[in-house]
């Protein structure tokens, strides 16, 4: 008896100093993905308002310049920006899980097989951008429009290499957790803009084309920042400075190996990213089309303002997964994976609260007119709901990143939007007749699948396995 007691005292012992160490893996994991979001916001949206900046003084040109730019912008983020964007995903993978592995060369050798590619893809993305406008005209757009929109698209092509350069950029620093140098060089970038975009616009005159070169300076600009940064920060050498992008023939075999994780990444965020542009063309089909696109328009604005919270927990969760991953330390990605979304759930709690509190008076802060702010005011439950999903699959989506099966969160994301969330958006929209707030709870069904089926996948997802993956992928080069 006395020896079975002191087996169960053993027993008890081991459990809770078990999960004496599972909550402080907890609490270091919360402060380090704390850490990487909380300045990954400012980062994320000083280069958001770039575009928007340089919308803001387009729309003080005219009406015909303003319009042309909306469509081209809303284009060429479909058929560019998101393809960069979500092909510069797969470094979360790779840089995360080197840098986790120690292995601080092939964050250089990932780094420049990210930017050879990407500026290749920037080829026939440009070829695109030129004919913009006999593709507008070709589905039926407004001539005027059309050409205004083209001319915007063109000059536009002046930002896709630097564009595709400082993705790659962001994703090596952020993957070590070096966010300072983004968080000024962000906040600096956006300043000279501000400067550059008024001179261009209004001093030169250069109209709507002065915009868009001078988001692609502006992009520039960060670029160069950083790559000083890079260039002489005692924090690169181990990583990025010793590789020669030219020389190096495990550059150009890292092509091969990035591409393979950066098309289910690029197929992952775009299928997602779509949907939106989507959702606001159907609402131009609807009756009293100006209103129905109007209120959901700022719907869509005030979420997207808002994902780049949960977009920036996300990043820190990816962070955090990739690096103890490629350590080996399964159970430390589990912990980053619970602290991220415990950070990202007491975010939605806070925005929803303030979303609905100001619900009676949001909408004059858009407009004056009537029926707008009262079909602003009916609508905020929705986006309230929409709210809360982003804070859950932007977190997951993260994860999946940095765990390195974006081919499913590409798989989860068609499933949940094009089979389910906007075939309920057209018939509600439609059929039922519930015009733009059918449209908008079709968009909030195809985000619920999506973050239920993705916290399934992370609930089954065996830590040991994706560890021992990583580590194989890191050392041997290997395609599970």
């Amino acid at each position: 008896m006395s020896a079975e007691f002191g087996d169960r005292v053993k027993m008890e012992e081991a459990l809770l100093l078990q999960k004496k160490v599972e909550r402080r893996a907890f609490v270091v994991e919360f402060k380090k993905v704390s850490f990487i979001a909380i300045p990954m916001v400012v980062v994320t949206v000083s280069q958001h308002l770039l575009r928007v900046v340089a919308m803001m003084m387009v729309g003080h040109l005219s009406e015909l310049s303003l319009s042309g730019a909306a469509i081209a912008t809303s284009i060429t983020n479909v058929t560019g920006f998101s393809l960069l964007f979500g092909m510069a995903s797969a470094l979360e993978t790779l840089c995360g899980q080197a840098y986790g592995a120690e292995q601080y060369q092939k964050l250089g050798v990932y780094t420049y097989a990210a930017i050879i590619s990407l500026i290749a893809v920037c080829i026939p993305i440009s070829i695109l951008w030129i004919f913009m406008d006999k593709l507008l005209i070709f589905i039926g757009q407004d001539p005027l429009i059309s050409t205004e929109a083209g001319r915007y698209s063109t000059w536009l092509i002046a930002t896709l290499v630097p564009y595709a350069i400082l993705q790659a950029q962001v994703r090596y620093l952020q993957t070590q957790s070096l966010i300072l140098p983004m968080l000024l060089s962000s906040i600096a970038s956006l300043c000279f803009h501000v400067l550059i975009c008024w001179a261009l616009v209004f001093k030169i005159n250069m109209g709507s084309g002065g915009a868009a070169l001078a988001i692609g300076l502006s992009y520039w600009v960060n670029v160069i920042l950083l790559g000083v940064y890079v260039r002489y920060s005692s924090s690169c050498k181990k990583t990025l400075n010793s590789v020669n992008c030219f020389s190096s023939k495990d550059v150009f075999t890292g092509v091969g190996e990035f591409f393979r994780l950066a098309v289910p990444s690029a197929s992952m965020v775009c299928l997602e990213w779509w949907t939106s542009e989507i959702i606001v063309l159907l609402s131009g089909l609807l009756p009293n089309p100006q209103l129905e696109t109007s209120v959901l328009s700022v719907c869509l604005l005030i979420a997207s303002m808002h994902y780049f919270v949960p977009f920036s927990i996300g990043a820190g969760a990816s962070t955090r997964v990739s690096n103890q991953l490629g350590a080996g330390n399964a159970e430390a990605a589990r912990a980053a994976v619970w602290a991220a979304l415990l950070l990202t759930i007491a975010e939605a709690i806070i925005a929803n609260a303030a979303l609905l509190g100001s619900s009676r008076v949001l909408g004059y802060a858009f407009s004056n007119e009537k029926a707008v702010v009262d079909y602003l005011r009916e609508m905020v439950p929705f986006v309230c709901l929409l709210l809360t999903m982003d804070c859950i699959q932007a977190v997951l989506s993260g994860v999946a990143r940095g765990s390195g099966w974006q081919h499913l969160g590409a798989y989860v994301n068609l499933g949940a939007f094009y089979l389910v969330g906007m075939p309920v958006a057209i018939v509600l929209g439609f059929v039922v007749h519930l015009k733009g707030k059918g449209l908008w709870i079709g968009l909030n069904s195809g985000a619920t699948v999506q973050s239920l089926l993705l916290c399934v996948i992370t609930c089954f997802t065996d830590w040991q396995k994706q560890g021992s993956i990583a580590r194989e992928r890191i050392f041997h080069g290997g395609n599970p």
